[in-house]
């Protein structure tokens, strides 16, 4: 028989509503595949959704065909011209006689005229492909789905963990499910529930408190006669857009009431636990102070306001400006390209004195004086050692490593989520020297420092992806929503 053709493509990005800045085609130009040798070259091998398909093909003999798939860190709104370019530029490259389709995407993606881009994305390849076409898509658990998003794709599969480590299982899972549709074995149907409530990043650990209850919940859905996937998507409620929150996907093999009946089971039960997704947090000199009084480090500083995995600056200045006065090693990354080429020009061993962070806005805090040495630079080139997305190529731009007394600043040209040791290891240092490590990020850092800390500090501060949400004016979601107005108990 002639081997089943599926083809595989997708625009990813996190879009925070809130964060400064548009974001254009020019970002999404430095991970951007268009043939399958390019895909190949840099997926394979590496524990990310695209090295799973690659896999899966490999595994169930299918021929793969690769369409523009291209990705960007978590940033501001997407500008209206690039979306259509990106839009236009996906369709294109899939062939149309195809016998599947993988669609890798996040799931919160936002544009100044889309406000549910998966949907309009899902939209535009069933007009090429076809409505009868299997379609699976995979999503980040910090999606926002839309009722179009399940009415289009066939097959949706999210992450399961929070730090995310499963995307390459994930990618498998859907390739495998999709085959068994294009092969008849499974007729698959879905129902994607809403909860009318927003959750911050902070409270969907996946390992412990209620997302632990809601994952194993359905994980046990799973083991249903006919239940195919049970998708806990926790939200992205730094996306102001109508389906922005938390909500539930159930496929089934051709139930849809069964399906209909565990997604308002898994809505009731997170209904019933709501308060427990509220977050406590300490101001800087309260978490400091903490810090400073444990025996042993390194001690975490999670400033998840200034979360670049979220799509904040990367420059915030609330914590740094605490340090600055440090007489006990302690890390932080900020991002300032300025203050990059500033060291750059001065070359490892020069007296370094600056403004920086801080220039992004005025939300995110004023740029902060530091005094010290170049110690390194380099390139900020580097690939994951850990266990997020093993293997991934990663850039942080040009990157100084300033020495200035207890205190070290790594400055990087670009933002750089702390997913990965490698960012640290990279610049020449050992995380577990210092003892407090200032960490942009809600949840994701624990896959680069996790296994070191000591203690775990959660900060607020102002900024975009703030977990205090009554810090944000929201204009387009969905009312009643939790935490803003009450919702109805089970």
């Amino acid at each position: 028989m002639k081997p089943l053709t599926i083809a595989v493509a997708g625009i990813l990005h996190e879009t925070n509503t809130f964060a400064p800045g548009l974001t254009t085609a020019e970002h999404f130009s430095k991970e951007r595949s268009t043939t399958k040798e390019m895909f190949e070259q840099r997926y394979l091998g590496t524990r990310t959704s695209m090295g799973g398909v690659l896999d899966a093909a490999k595994q169930h003999g299918v021929q793969l065909e690769v369409g523009l798939y291209t990705t960007t860190t978590p940033s501001g709104m997407i500008e209206a011209g690039s979306a259509e370019l990106l839009l236009g530029e996906l369709v294109q490259s899939l062939p149309e006689h195809i016998d599947g389709l993988v669609v890798i995407a996040h799931g919160a993606m936002v544009s100044e005229q889309y406000p549910d881009f998966e949907g309009e994305c899902l939209s535009r390849l069933r007009a090429k492909l076809g409505d009868k076409l299997p379609i699976a898509m995979t999503l980040d658990l910090h999606a926002n789905v839309s009722q179009e998003m399940g009415q289009l794709a066939d097959i949706i599969v999210g992450y399961d963990t929070y730090p995310h480590v499963d995307m390459y299982e994930r990618a498998v899972e859907a390739f495998h499910l999709l085959v068994n549709m294009i092969n008849g074995d499974i007729s698959p149907v879905r129902c994607v529930k809403h909860t009318q409530m927003l959750v911050v990043p902070q409270a969907m650990m996946t390992e412990e408190g209620s997302m632990k209850i809601l994952m194993d919940r359905a994980f046990a859905m799973e083991e249903l006669e006919s239940v195919l996937n049970v998708t806990v998507i926790g939200g992205f409620p730094y996306s102001d857009v109508v389906d922005a929150g938390m909500s539930f996907i159930v496929t089934t093999d051709n139930n849809q009431e069964l399906a209909n009946k565990l997604a308002a089971e898994l809505v009731d039960l997170a209904v019933s636990m709501k308060e427990s997704f509220a977050i406590d947090q300490l101001t800087p000199a309260e978490a400091i102070s903490i810090a400073l009084a444990e025996r042993e480090g390194p001690v975490i500083l999670v400033e998840g306001s200034d979360n670049v995995g979220g799509g904040a600056p990367a420059d915030a200045t609330y914590l740094l400006e605490e340090l600055v006065s440090i007489d006990q090693p302690a890390l932080i990354v900020i991002k300032d390209e300025e203050a990059v080429q500033y060291a750059a020009a001065l070359g490892i061993g020069g007296d370094f004195k600056a403004h920086i962070g801080g220039k992004s806005d005025r939300l995110h805090g004023d740029p902060v004086e530091v005094t010290g040495k170049v110690k390194l630079l380099f390139d900020g080139n580097y690939r994951h050692a850990g266990p997020y997305m093993t293997g991934q190529i990663a850039a942080m731009g040009l990157t100084a490593v300033i020495e200035c007394g207890k205190l070290t600043v790594v400055l990087t040209e670009k933002r750089v989520p702390p997913w990965d040791i490698g960012h640290i290891q990279y610049a020449g240092l050992d995380a577990s020297r210092f003892k407090l490590i200032v960490v942009k990020s809600a949840i994701a850092w624990q896959t680069a420092f996790g296994p070191i800390a000591k203690k775990v500090l959660l900060v607020d501060t102002p900024g975009c992806c703030s977990a205090n949400l009554q810090h944000i004016e929201y204009k387009h979601i969905r009312r009643p929503i939790y935490p803003f107005d009450p919702i109805n108990q089970p």
